[in-house]
């Protein structure tokens, strides 16, 4: 069995294991029992090598062409954004790049080439790589993505690298006709710095779809004029809080949970209504409860009429 130390200690390509005298056979081998990680096709890493934004560069810019642009996908996973699904993690999807206007896409079968129009100010460089803007990706994932993954994005490429819902919206004319700009042109008014994690993103869309009202994101309640509880979501007139449970809930430590009850009791005994969602609960019959609790909880109690 090969050892890690046939092998360079950053990533490489199939034909620099080749020109050490690794086969394409041992490398599959490797991979496959866990002595090398296949990042992309034809670029691996040692297996202990740990993830990192660094590791990640220097897969992209082995499975990209000199002189284009990494875009989409690829480009906000580099500016700390990982949009890729739990399957595309064993092995990163076709690295996503451009090629300015009247250049020619790459023909890499590990590189996703595309054409794209880009003004100067819309590439940066990143970890030595020239990367579309965090701006300019936000755009591009909020046309291209599904709706939800779309918000997501933007939301949390507008949190890293502190643009807001006013500098997507100067953006919006130059994608006039693009496919799915309606789409994103829809999502930048409710781009919110405030919303912390892709999930809640869901959450604050499935709420505008409803027709609610929107909360305010990260509200602090205050206890002797010291901010004490945040709340993910709160409607502060109606005392009514929305909050995301991730799958990690019930992996938090005790402390942790005991401290969380202690939250939700003093609120309920405050007179705050907690409104639930959980990781399953954005499609179907589950989303149709939370809302249909949150519609509730939000319907006035008093009425100027007499009967």
């Amino acid at each position: 069995m090969t050892t890690t130390s046939h092998y360079p200690e950053h990533p490489f390509t199939s034909a620099e294991a080749a020109a050490l005298g690794v086969s394409h056979r041992r490398l599959e081998l490797d991979a496959r029992d866990g002595v090398l990680t296949r990042w992309a096709r034809g670029v691996y890493a040692r297996a202990e090598v740990p993830d990192s934004v660094e590791l990640r560069a220097a897969v992209v810019a082995l499975a990209a062409s000199n002189h284009h642009v990494i875009r989409d996908r690829t480009a906000a996973w580099l500016l700390g954004v990982d949009m890729h699904v739990m399957s595309e993690h064993d092995l990163l999807p076709p690295i996503e790049t451009c090629a300015l206007r009247g250049r020619n896409p790459t023909r890499r079968p590990e590189a996703d080439g595309r054409t794209r129009d880009l003004a100067p100010h819309d590439i940066i460089e990143a970890h030595g790589l020239r990367v579309t803007s965090p701006l300019r990706t936000a755009m591009d994932l909020g046309c291209n993505l599904r709706r939800r993954e779309a918000f997501a994005a933007m939301t949390t490429l507008a949190r890293l690298h502190g643009f807001t819902a006013l500098d997507l919206a100067r953006e919006v004319p130059r994608f006039r006709g693009r496919r799915g700009v309606i789409q994103c042109r829809g999502l930048v008014p409710l781009v919110d710095q405030r919303i912390e994690s892709p999930r809640e993103a869901w959450v604050l869309i499935a709420i505008h779809d409803a027709g609610l009202p929107l909360p305010e994101p990260q509200h602090w309640i205050e206890i002797d004029e010291v901010p004490t509880y945040r709340l993910d979501f709160a409607y502060v007139n109606a005392r009514v809080y929305v909050e995301y449970q991730g799958a990690d809930y019930h992996d938090r430590t005790q402390q942790k949970r005991d401290a969380d009850q202690i939250r939700r009791t003093w609120l309920r005994e405050n007179g705050w209504t907690l409104i639930e969602v959980r990781r399953g609960d954005f499609t179907g019959a589950a989303l149709d409860r939370w809302i249909r609790e949150l519609r509730a909880a939000l319907a006035p109690s008093y009425t100027n009429r007499r009967w």
